[in-house]
């Protein structure tokens, strides 16, 4: 019998591809997709939906009990530049919808939970190169602090209650089929869009600003692989430091301009999210995903930046189309 799996936050960057993959892997009738807002798109068309509020546990109860759900993957948050500008529903939402979650599992209700953390629970004293499993956390914006707050919580109903959670701290996601979603790591989304539709743009990080990437394919495996590994494997029950690769606004820059040569980017001073992205890691050492579920991830700069050019130049072909 194929396990049931509800996906809150569904409409997402990252939920998006994940719900659609599941349900290519368990079968559309056993993924059902979830959002506060209903989307005309194929997470919605292509399956079971249904309206959610994450923040109302009701409402999630409800909904788990009438599809004898087994698994959810929890994916509603409000992303590090938009909580700043709303941090008390920020924080609201982000912890709130865990505590929802976690509550049903310790009840029984659920079976095994996935959460994702990011390296924002990192800080200005953190190590810079190669974060290491086990730092110095001393996040400085609210989405960051929420998340090492949810990772504590998460051990916590692990060790007192046995609750099956498992959760990766995700770098920035770069994906074609879903808009930005309000995170500082979002230039190496936009810059696509900006490059194939303007041949410039106007980046809000400075040209060395270099953080932890990843394209979303290598995200949405690394969800499910450890969702799927035997429970003797996971052995860091906070959450897993994830890593695929590197860069700054200059060296994507220089990516794009080898498949589109006029391309040019320029730099805006004193963004707020500037002193966001320098308060995080250059780099990930994610030893400790790749030894115990054997993590791997399949892409890098360059392979990221054909694929997102060729997506999204389909993408706006078929718009024009229409």
């Amino acid at each position: 019998m194929n396990k049931k799996i509800l996906v809150i936050g569904a409409c997402g960057q990252i939920g998006t591809e994940l719900t659609l993959r599941l349900r290519q892997i368990y079968g559309v009738e056993n993924v059902i997709a979830s959002d506060i807002v209903k989307p005309d798109n194929d997470v919605v068309n292509q399956g079971y939906f249904e309206i959610i509020d994450a923040l109302n546990f009701d409402q999630v109860e409800y909904f788990v009990e009438k599809y004898s759900i087994d698994e959810v993957y929890l994916l509603s948050a409000l992303l590090s530049a938009s909580a700043e500008k709303a941090y008390a529903f920020a924080w609201d939402l982000n912890m709130n919808s865990l505590f929802h979650v976690l509550n049903l599992a310790k009840e029984k209700k659920i079976k095994k939970i996935f959460w994702p953390s990011s390296i924002a629970v990192f800080g200005n004293n953190t190590p810079r190169e190669e974060t290491p499993q086990y730092t110095v956390m001393e996040p400085s914006t609210v989405y960051g602090i929420s998340k090492q707050t949810g990772e504590r919580w998460c051990e916590y109903y692990h060790k007192t209650f046995g609750v099956d959670v498992r959760s990766v701290r995700y770098p920035g996601i770069i994906s074609w089929s879903a808009p930005p979603g309000g995170g500082t790591t979002d230039y190496a989304v936009d810059i696509f869009h900006s490059a194939l539709k303007e041949q410039k743009y106007h980046c809000f990080l400075s040209p060395q600003t270099k953080l932890p990437m990843m394209y979303i394919d290598d995200a949405i495996d690394a969800a499910i692989d450890i969702m799927d590994a035997p429970v003797d494997l996971i052995k860091i029950r906070s959450s897993y430091n994830l890593s695929a690769m590197s860069f700054n606004p200059h060296e994507i820059a220089s990516e794009i301009k080898k498949h589109i040569p006029e391309f040019e980017i320029t730099y805006k001073e004193n963004d707020f999210r500037q002193m966001i992205a320098d308060s995080w890691p250059d780099s990930i050492d994610d030893n400790n995903a790749r030894t115990d579920w054997n993590w791997k991830n399949k892409f890098d700069l360059q392979d990221m930046t054909s694929i997102m050019l060729e997506k999204l130049e389909e993408t706006i072909q078929n718009q024009i189309l229409l």
